[in-house]
């Protein structure tokens, strides 16, 4: 197996970059969201609104003042919203927020690769995907030291991620990834930031197996729910959930799989759940996870799917945004306010993991 994962080429950036800058409202013109562009104006001004709270949550050493659960990987999240509105590293009035972020996610890598501040937290895989996928997103982006101090962490950030996936599992698990790097046994939240981070490495230059990207796939296959075409936290269970559709979802249209049965059936697992009478389904208990990967999977399947979803989220996300430009979670508001930026912002299509 060819593990040569230092070779991270330099990404072009796209003029789309400049443009989502300079107008933000041109970007839903071609998002085939029909009435959903109607946001448009309050959308833009709400991802402001936040941004600016996100960099007044940032600490002197680039970290977020209330990430108290995974700090590097709710980091990473903050730092991707920058970019999500089309901002980059170095370059613009957030350049150095975004730059003091990426700094201090790489400053907190252990030895073994694993991106954890401290080196141990019950969700460590959760931040280390997290982180690791932030630092693929990024890379080509950034002057030329940063670039090398990045290409060396990811070499061996992806190779923990490999490395994790091939911990003997049992049965359906295999394949998956779960909360340490160690675990027997696999989850579907887990494995999608890993898959995601292996996934934008991948089309990033970097020579990842497509076999650990495939066996990912087979487990979270082996989540779904073949009764209602939702997808559950761990195989053989029989609760599927909205999070962990809109998870599998997005998993399955990143890998080109949109136009298949179990990607369009989870989709329509999603539209049930918001067009059965209870439209505040994002709020209770599902926000910000499900709000997050519901909104990059049903924007990848496009029509209906999307134009029903953004009918649901933008309304509840913009009228849930607190004064001060955030929203509340029981993980911390810069949590919530990255997660709610990066579930709005799909439609600028900035960062290339999400791009159709």
């Amino acid at each position: 197996m060819n593990r040569n994962l230092t070779n991270i080429p330099r990404k072009v950036l796209s003029v789309a970059l400049c443009l989502a800058l300079l107008a933000p409202s041109a970007a839903w013109a071609d998002t085939g969201a029909l009435g959903a562009g109607k946001y448009a104006k309050q959308v833009d001004e709400s991802v402001d609104r936040a941004l600016e709270y996100l960099v007044a949550s940032q600490e002197s050493n680039g970290a977020m003042k209330d990430a108290s659960h995974g700090v590097t990987g709710i980091t990473s999240l903050a730092v991707m919203a920058f970019l999500a509105k089309g901002y980059t590293p170095g370059q613009g009035k957030y350049g150095e927020v975004i730059n003091k972020g990426i700094d201090f996610v790489l400053s907190q890598q252990q030895k073994n690769g694993l991106l954890l501040a401290g080196g141990k937290a019950q969700g460590a895989m959760y931040c280390h995907g997290i982180s690791t996928l932030m630092l693929s997103e990024v890379s080509g982006m950034v002057d030329p030291a940063r670039q090398e101090r990045i290409d060396e962490a990811l070499a061996k950030a992806l190779k923990l991620i490999l490395s994790a996936q091939e911990v003997r599992k049992a049965g359906p698990h295999q394949g998956g990834w779960r909360y340490q790097s160690n675990s027997r046994d696999s989850d579907i939240s887990c494995t999608g930031w890993q898959l995601m981070a292996l996934r934008s490495a991948r089309s990033n230059g970097a020579q990842v197996p497509k076999e650990a990207i495939d066996n990912a796939l087979e487990f979270i296959m082996n989540c779904r729910h073949d009764a209602s075409g939702g997808f559950c936290y761990q195989p053989t269970q029989q609760g599927p959930g909205l999070g962990r559709t809109g998870t599998a979802l997005l998993c399955l249209a990143l890998a080109g799989r949109h136009d298949q049965k179990p990607a369009i059936g989870a989709g329509e697992f999603i539209l049930r759940s918001i067009t059965h009478g209870n439209r505040k389904v994002i709020q209770d208990g599902q926000f910000p996870y499900a709000v997050y990967y519901c909104s990059q999977g049903m924007f990848q399947l496009g029509g209906k799917y999307w134009d029903n979803w953004a009918e649901a989220m933008y309304p509840t996300l913009l009228g849930t945004q607190k004064n001060d430009g955030s929203w509340a979670d029981r993980y911390g508001s810069t949590y919530a306010t990255s997660m709610a930026v990066l579930a709005m912002s799909v439609v600028y299509r900035q960062l290339p993991i999400y791009q159709r």
